[in-house]
């Protein structure tokens, strides 16, 4: 199978959009700006000849790459996120391709304080030889999750251009704001039509990833009593102050993103605001195992009372949202799915690498909406920063590990 990869060119053009996601705006998109990156898709999909590809209201695309075979293939989609993450400015990248590293400091030009170093990304170590492409110093590179979208526009031009390829249909779901929770909160999954999916966007060559944290947040109000500070003796309760003393009795050398890993869960406050009279703190809950979940949800309900003890007036509202679960739980009814995807990535000549997520995807919410989707990888690093990289050689294998994945789901069917 010989191909003439199109995901670097693609991938450079798509990364100077800026598709940046906004947590505060109500809409949907969140950001209008989505949607020139959903065009251009539109249109390089309908140049390949795909004809149904089109862009509806939320910012989605839908796209199908029609079956060629007689054999009753379950119908596979393919699904990655359009837009970069508000934590780094996504406006005016300027992507710069660094050709046959080879193991040095990349020092971005932009910003010569900004360098990634072997050192703190070892990853650059299984590079040598490879053409490694950053941003320039002054914003992120966007390959979170724009290497993903690259290397399925890659897989489509492919099979558009090879017809004697076999294959079942083809779905493609590119999609908005899942940096900020929301990417599948509009996904048509009727007329999406599809039976199993895939996300593209994983980290690390050749990794596979079939299971995710659950994840649910909350949401801490807190009402204090109000009196001019002049005449406070013994009647303020501020609850500001009561904020902080509830994110300071949080656990500090477990249970927090700083100490834990792999199969640790956590509980981490994300923002807190307010005045004297009212205030409130937004925290994110992880943990891979639902029931530990809870089990730190009610953790932090006995320090918001313990704290609360010492301020008789004044009241605390806890209130937890789910925001996704698990995958596995999904997954392991249709082991067929990640065996598939671990034999596509063999046979695109890398070693698979089969691990948990110490985050979520969109896939995380897509297996609980009746489509089974594990993670696959993209290539990207370093997400959300001014370090990110992805190598071309990492895309280019994202996109053979699509095609031979399509390419499997026909042998296997009868």
């Amino acid at each position: 199978m010989k191909i003439q990869h199109t995901v670097k060119k693609r991938f450079l053009k798509y990364v100077t959009i800026d598709t940046q996601s906004d947590p505060t705006s109500p809409t949907c998109p969140s950001t209008e700006k989505q949607k020139n990156l959903g065009k251009l898709l539109v249109e390089e999909l309908l140049e390949m000849g795909v004809s149904d590809a089109h862009l509806d209201e939320h910012g989605y695309v839908y796209a199908t790459i029609p079956a060629n075979t007689d054999k009753k293939v379950p119908v596979i989609c393919f699904c990655s996120h359009m837009d970069t993450s508000p934590d780094c400015s996504g406006a005016g990248v300027k992507p710069i391709i660094h050709e046959n590293y080879q193991g040095q400091d990349i020092v971005l030009p932009d910003d010569h304080t900004q360098i990634i170093s072997p050192k703190d990304h070892p990853d650059l170590s299984q590079q040598i030889g490879n053409d490694i492409i950053t941003a320039s110093g002054t914003t992120l590179l966007g390959a979170d999750n724009k290497s993903g979208v690259a290397a399925i526009m890659d897989a489509a031009c492919y099979f558009m251009n090879h017809p004697e390829e076999k294959r079942g249909k083809v779905r493609i779901l590119f999609t908005p704001d899942e940096e900020i929770g929301r990417g599948v909160d509009k996904v048509d999954i009727a007329k999406l039509g599809a039976d199993f999916g895939y996300t593209i966007d994983g980290e690390k060559l050749g990794s596979l990833e079939d299971e995710t944290f659950s994840a649910d947040g909350v949401v801490i109000t807190i009402d204090g009593v109000s009196v001019h500070p002049g005449f406070a003796k013994g009647k303020m309760e501020s609850a500001i102050k009561i904020a902080a003393e509830i994110v300071a009795a949080l656990p500090k050398d477990r249970l927090s993103p700083e100490t834990t890993e792999k199969k640790e869960g956590f509980l981490h406050p994300t923002s807190i605001s307010g005045k004297i009279e009212k205030a409130e703190i937004n925290l994110i809950v992880r943990d891979f195992e639902e029931e530990k979940l809870h089990a730190h949800e009610e953790e932090l309900r006995q320090i918001v009372d313990q704290v609360m003890k010492n301020y008789p007036n004044s009241t605390a509202h806890v209130k937890v949202k789910e925001q996704y679960r698990n995958m596995k739980k999904v997954l392991d009814k249709h082991p067929q799915v990640a065996a598939l995807a671990k034999k596509a990535i063999e046979r695109a000549g890398v070693q698979p690498i089969q691990s948990s997520i110490r985050g979520g995807t969109d896939g995380s919410r897509l297996s609980y909406m009746g489509l089974p989707c594990p993670n696959i990888f993209a290539g990207e690093h370093a997400f959300h920063s001014k370090h990110e990289w992805v190598s071309v050689q990492d895309m280019e294998k994202a996109t053979q590990t699509i095609i031979h994945l399509t390419k499997l789901w026909e042998e296997s069917a009868s």
